[in-house]
């Protein structure tokens, strides 16, 4: 996901992050608003708009002149059962993490792959969790890196404001490596296969799907950071976040959540 680096944020007074949300995107979601008939207001009349940062494959990604994916399937069951149609928004990731794309009234909801974590539930609600993810290792085909040990003296990639970076930095010392940051994902992965970096971590799920499209990489390690994917929604937006949890509930209830994980990943989730 394309991060601008966190120290240049910091010094964006309010009104110029809500002009940063917009870059690449050709206007703001908000023309009035709505309301669904079950009450639920809505920045755009007759849509659901989606935050995200694309692109995260399988979960968001650009398939000719549509967005498609794992979290696409899902808001899309979110829309019906308000009787709208989802319409993607894509902003840097910062802003939605910040709350800043919601309280410029953006989008009504954000599905990016993204963890919930206590730092994020400041400026943010989350829904039930929908996706278990953990860190993996993407190296290139045949490498002898196993184990982040085996990185000492060689180069990492990271993605900016991801759990990866996060992780990636938590074991920095220990492990003797230097952590280069990348803007997104795709420019993070060509890294690896052109030699830029030694090694790059990132979410399983979107490693896993990556290294299928390019036989010459491998995961060589997965590290078990029991990660749970949420969407984000407004703070405080109750009534959202309330349909939001009883369509999630009622697709893994009734098996449509099965349908659209196999749908995408090849196989049926592990039940627990």
């Amino acid at each position: 996901m394309a991060r601008r680096p966190r120290h240049v944020l910091a010094l964006l007074p309010a009104a110029a992050l809500a002009l940063t949300a917009l870059a690449g995107c050709a206007t703001s979601t908000n023309s009035g608003g709505g309301t669904t008939d079950g009450g639920i207001k809505l920045v755009k009349e007759g849509k659901l708009v989606t935050c995200t940062h694309l692109s995260y494959k399988p979960f968001q990604y650009t398939d000719g002149d549509k967005t498609v994916g794992f979290d696409v399937d899902l808001v899309d069951l979110i829309a019906k059962e308000l009787g709208v149609q989802q319409e993607i928004f894509d902003t840097q990731f910062e802003t939605i993490t910040s709350g800043a794309s919601f309280n410029a009234n953006q989008c009504d909801l954000a599905a990016a792959g993204m963890t919930i974590k206590e730092e994020r539930k400041q400026s943010i609600d989350f829904s039930d969790p929908y996706f278990e993810a953990s860190q993996a290792l993407l190296v290139k085909k045949d490498s002898p890196i196993k184990t982040l040990a085996d990185l000492k003296g060689k180069k990492i990639g990271v993605q900016l404001d991801t759990t990866g970076e996060i992780y990636a930095n938590e074991n920095k010392a220990a492990n003797g490596y230097e952590v280069i940051q990348y803007e997104d994902l795709p420019l993070m992965e060509t890294a690896v296969r052109t030699g830029a970096v030694d090694a790059a971590i990132n979410d399983n799920g979107v490693l896993l799907d990556y290294v299928k499209e390019f036989p010459d990489t491998a995961v060589s390690a997965e590290f078990d950071t029991n990660e749970q994917y949420g969407i984000g929604i407004k703070k405080g937006n109750t009534a959202l976040a309330e349909k939001v949890n009883a369509v999630l509930k009622k697709a893994k209830d009734d098996g449509e959540y099965d349908k659209i994980y196999e749908k995408w990943f090849g196989k049926k989730p592990e039940k627990k």
